[in-house]
């Protein structure tokens, strides 16, 4: 049986208030005394009253919806990042809206015009990269962009990552303290500021400390490209006794292929180091050594950049890094024990 729509002109009848009051208890972030928004929301579950959120936004504007571009959920990294900005975004009155984009530019242009029909208050890209088709798109409609765990040239966009180029140089000056003399590099897509960044930091501090890394192979962060490399350079005459992998996601699958296919001994016969600290890198089966990427403190950032875009466009954009430790497990021999 059809039944009337509950307005919320009903609702205020009912609950005694305006129109507006009942407006301002359902509006994310309205001034609202306790007592009144009991008394309305009371009455709106008398009488099965939801706020038409699409048409709110038609008044003010604001979908109160934000956009996330996902390149892939392959690595563990970016379900926890996404759980963490869901919720700091809904503690905000704001709720993501997820899209899945490879990193063809047509991909993520197809998806980002989608993004930009909905009307979303902004957009925050995981790692994936923005052209500048897009980024001009995306300021025409007047829709803030941030990048999160990816950079860009230019100054068009706000971003937030970790410090990648100390973080790598943190793992080569650590493998060199702990001993190791053949030290490799299995790097990220280097089509990503990321996996440049990881790589020339921890190069960069290698030929600092006058050592020349013992293989560089790309892993494209996956785990297929990463355990072929894996098996390229151990393959060698000299193969390396350290590698550091340009993410976790990929670490796994080396330590699989040194462990499993080739029966070799992690640390003894060779170290490995990953960068991310996912839950799974602490998990005794893998015990990864790792830099930790502040998930939490990324996250905020972002969030916070975001907001104030939003409340301000004309605000500059922002490149924000934020650093973070080497976490020290058992794929790895602490620096005193090269000394004994």
């Amino acid at each position: 049986m059809m039944t009337d729509k509950v307005t919320s002109q009903d609702v205020a009848r009912l609950a005694g208030v305006s129109q507006s009051a009942v407006s301002r208890v359902f509006t994310p972030g309205a001034s609202v005394s306790a007592a009144m928004s009991r008394k309305v929301r009371d009455a709106a579950e008398t009488l099965g009253y939801r706020p038409n959120v699409l048409a709110r936004s038609l008044i003010t504007g604001r979908s109160r919806i934000i956009g996330l571009v996902v390149a892939y959920l392959e690595n563990q990294f970016y379900p926890v990042a996404i759980e963490h900005l869901s919720r700091a975004l809904q503690a905000e009155g704001y709720h993501i809206l997820i899209f899945m984009a490879g990193n063809s530019d047509a991909q993520i242009e197809e998806v980002m015009q989608e993004l930009i029909d909905y009307q979303v208050d902004g957009i925050i890209t995981a790692s994936v990269g923005m052209t500048n088709n897009l980024t001009e798109r995306c300021e025409a409609a007047g829709i803030p962009v941030v990048l999160f765990n990816r950079a860009q040239d230019g100054t068009a966009h706000s971003a937030v990552t970790s410090a990648n180029r100390a973080g790598g140089a943190k793992v080569a000056e650590f493998l060199i303290a702990a001993g190791h003399r053949r030290i490799a590099h299995i790097s990220g897509w280097l089509g990503s500021s990321t996996g440049r960044d990881r790589h020339d930091g921890f190069l960069d501090a290698l030929k600092a400390a006058g050592h020349a890394p013992a293989a560089v192979l790309e892993g494209m962060y996956t785990r297929e490209d990463a355990a072929d490399a894996a098996r390229q350079m151990m393959a060698m005459d000299d193969p390396p006794d350290a590698i550091f992998v340009g993410n976790d996601h990929m670490a796994f699958a080396v330590m699989d292929v040194l462990r499993i296919e080739l029966g070799l001994r992690i640390p003894d016969d060779v170290a490995v180091v990953g960068y991310d600290d996912v839950p799974l890198a602490a998990w005794p089966a893998f015990d990864l050594t790792t830099v930790r990427q502040p998930v939490n403190r990324m996250v905020s950032a972002t969030v916070d950049t975001m907001l104030a875009k939003i409340g301000d466009r004309a605000r500059p954009a922002a490149r924000i890094e934020i650093d973070g430790p080497l976490i020290l497990r058992g794929s790895t021999r602490n620096p005193d024990e090269a000394s004994r």
